[in-house]
């Protein structure tokens, strides 16, 4: 698949210009997962942030019994693992392939250099991270049964 493309089609890099997807384009790399692989792991460093192009995956989080509940799955044209890129906390839930996926996979420490080159790109997606860690918060104090 031309990563150009695909990255266009993802929220959040809609907005930029080609030649700022062109540039991501170059420091993305294709990766491969079969079910059972996981993407990520809770609590572990975040390395990169990955765009799934072909598969499915589930989020998992643990709870505060230890339990693993899972939160999400996600297919073709999300994103995960921005939150831990952008500001370099450790993974906050789970990722697993639940049949084989494919993504592309921008290594935190080029995506981070990327941006400091090119400020402008990260004003451009900020509002768009911001708007996805709403939804989650909100998708996740709705699982919770708090009352805001």
């Amino acid at each position: 698949m031309d990563k150009e493309n695909a990255l266009s089609k993802v929220s959040l890099f809609a907005n930029l210009d080609q030649k700022f997807i062109r540039g991501i384009a170059q420091i993305a790399t294709e990766k491969s997962f079969q079910p059972g692989d996981a993407l990520m792991k809770q609590n572990e460093d975040g390395i990169g942030l990955f765009i799934i192009l072909r598969g499915k995956v589930k989020v998992e989080k643990t709870d505060q019994s230890g339990r693993m509940v899972e939160i999400a799955s996600n297919g073709p044209g999300d994103i995960l693992g921005e939150f831990a890129v952008l500001d370099g906390a450790k993974r906050s839930a789970t990722v697993t392939a639940v049949e084989p996926t494919t993504c592309l996979v921008l290594a935190a420490w080029e995506f981070t250099s990327f941006m400091k080159a090119h400020p402008e790109v990260a004003i451009d997606i900020l509002p768009i991270v911001v708007r996805k860690f709403r939804e989650t918060n909100d998708a996740l104090i709705g699982m919770s049964g708090v009352r805001v």
